[in-house]
């Protein structure tokens, strides 16, 4: 199967798992594990949420994978470039990023995904990273959009 065949199948799934559950961790939880199950090269996929006591700060939500990074400013790394712009952040070689945060040396490449709430307030940002290089491209960011717009209800 291509890439877009699997976030859609992933994407299926995720939202038969989910009818009606309200619960956003559980939402979170189960995005997460069911992406991260859906490619080989997802090493950590999951969530970091907007701190609602500093707002200029990322804290580790739910997410598969080795140990996270616990917090991560807005002005740091790949995530807070996303946090910070709100675009999602494709690197093809994290190791040439500057200010990347280095949760686990393994990472070589990275997506960030913008997440809003309803109200249009940034909510989250989802991570996922790879052990290779240049992993991720325009039909992971497609995907991943596609299926993260409705994780926050």
């Amino acid at each position: 199967m291509t890439k877009t065949e699997i976030y859609a199948q992933t994407a299926r799934e995720i939202e038969a798992v989910l009818e009606g559950e309200t619960n956003v961790v559980a939402r979170m939880a189960t995005v997460s594990c069911l992406l991260h199950q859906a490619f080989d090269d997802y090493f950590w996929t999951g969530f970091y949420v907007v701190d609602p006591e500093k707002s200029e700060e990322l804290v580790v939500g739910p997410y598969q994978g080795t140990l996270g990074c616990l917090r991560i400013p807005f002005s740091r790394g790949v995530c807070g470039a996303a946090a910070r712009t709100g675009e999602v952040q494709i690197v093809q070689d994290v190791h040439a990023f500057p200010g990347h945060i280095a949760c686990d040396a393994r990472s070589q490449s990275e997506i960030v995904v913008p997440v809003y709430a309803p109200d249009g307030k940034l909510f989250a940002v989802f991570d996922v990273d790879s052990t290779e290089v240049g992993s991720f491209d325009a039909a992971d960011a497609e995907g991943l959009k596609t299926i993260l717009d409705k994780v926050i209800i």
